[in-house]
Order: C-alpha cells, then structure tokens, then sequence
C-alpha cells in the first residue's frame, strides 16, 4: 500500500513539474518582446550635457528628431560611445544605468533610451560610456543632490540592457522626407523589446518576395531601385536579440513622404 502511494505522489509530482514546465513556457512566449536583454551588470562611466535639467539632445544622431523632446523619450535620452551606438545599429536600444557612490548615488537605476552618439573626447578609444541628459543624470543622486552629482563631471557606472516599454504606443515607420516608389527611406520608431534592429525587409503589394533593405544611418533603413507598389509590409529582426517582427501592410498604397504609419 506504501509502495502504491509512493507511486501516485511520484505521477502526481511529475504531472505537476510538466504543469509548471508548460506555464513556464508560455509566459516566456508570450512575453518575448519585454524580455530582459542582458541580467548582468557592467561596467562604464558616464557624463551629462544640455542644460542641468534638461531633456537632452535636439534630435540626435538616431534621427528620432523632435521625438526625443516628448514622452515617452523626453529626459530618458542619451547619447552613447560607439562601442554601444554600432554605427547606428544601436539606436533604440534600452539601458539602466544606476552610479555606485553611495554617499550621492541612489540604489535607483535611470532608463536610458539610444537616440545619440557620442564620438569624441571621453566616448573615443574603445570605452564604453554614457553622455545623458541633465535631467536623467540627475536621476542617479538621492533625493536633493542632483545638483552634486553633476557637479562631479564624470561618474563611474554600472549599466545593462533592457527591454524598451513604450505605454502606449504602437511601433512606427517613418516614411522620411524625399523618399519616391524609386527610393523609399523608413526611420522606425517605439520599437518594444530589444529596442535595436539587425536587418530590415520590405515586401510590396502582391508579392511574395521580402527585399533586403539597407541601413542608411541611425534608424532609418532604405530601398532602392523601383518602382515600389504599396502596401508595403515591413519586417525587421533585431540586432542583440534575433527576435523578428512582421508589419503586414503597414503602409498604405496611398503613402507620402513625411509620413507616420502605425502597425
């Protein structure tokens, strides 16, 4: 009789272990896009610039534009050396950045978006670093020392990736300005998860075939020659994680430079 109740607790416990294999599972898939890109620490320094509580750049080397200035990028943008900017490929990509002294630093990290790239000076020779806005910067202090911890310059930091979270908005491409059926240029905005894109495809109406498209610079990806026929579906893979992502149709037949479309 032990051994027969023995045997049931070992089914019923196995039966258990594959329930909870399978919810594992399915919480992973279903929540690949807001994964945790890198769980680790490492280590760089980081600087500010703009003015002490300001949002940062105007623009950026990413293309975002007047973007950076509004939510949900306002005060969370950030230029980066070009070990993380990737000639570009970088751009969207999320960090937490937290600073480690103590006696000024907050236990808190900052969220820090990819829209700039630092190339010079502190950010050259290989180093891994952050330039932020004054605002996110200021962040990293406990409460009331915002204003000593910048005043410190350059800090030392731990960073790592994280998956990008935009409430609220829906992954966007931006048809940039001059682009025809002969040249079309798309700039990808609010892009969840891994933030950062490997390689781009387009596929036009009818058609079966996904064209490769290239990285011109910072987010924005081009395709040539044409003429191109709308609607345009949009597929991207990105660049840290491998995920892929499919916009069927996305774009309109009746499409016009300057554009927003939304998936």
């Amino acid at each position: 009789m032990a051994a027969s109740s023995s045997s049931c607790l070992s089914v019923l416990l196995a039966s258990w272990l594959v329930c909870a294999a399978c919810l594992f599972v399915s919480g992973n898939a279903s929540g690949a896009a807001h994964r945790v890109v890198d769980p680790e620490w490492h280590p760089a320094t980081a600087t500010w610039y703009g003015s002490a509580e300001g949002d940062g750049s105007d623009g950026g080397a990413c293309g975002y534009g007047t973007l950076v200035d509004v939510v949900p990028m306002k005060a969370r943008v950030g230029a980066v050396s070009p070990v993380l900017f990737k000639s570009g490929e970088g751009c969207g990509a999320c960090y937490k950045v937290r600073c480690l002294d103590h006696g000024v630093c907050s236990r808190r990290a900052v969220t820090v978006i990819v829209t700039d790239e630092c190339p010079g000076g502190v950010c050259a020779g290989g180093r891994t670093h952050f330039d932020l806005s004054g605002a996110a910067f200021g962040r990293l202090a406990v409460a009331g020392a915002g204003g000593q911890l910048r005043d410190r310059g350059e800090i030392n930091v731990v960073f790592r990736r994280t998956a990008c979270r935009y409430g609220g908005k829906n992954i966007a491409f931006h048809v940039n300005e001059g682009s025809t059926s002969f040249w079309l240029s798309l700039l990808v905005e609010f892009e969840d998860g891994d933030g950062d894109i490997g390689s781009m495809q387009l596929k036009q109406a009818n058609s079966a075939q996904w064209r490769d498209m290239q990285h011109v610079w910072g987010a924005t990806w081009s395709l040539t020659p044409g003429p191109l026929v709308g609607p345009f579906s949009v597929r991207l893979t990105t660049l840290s994680g491998k995920q892929t992502l499919t916009a069927q149709d996305v774009i309109p037949k009746n499409w016009a430079p300057k554009a927003t479309y939304t998936s």
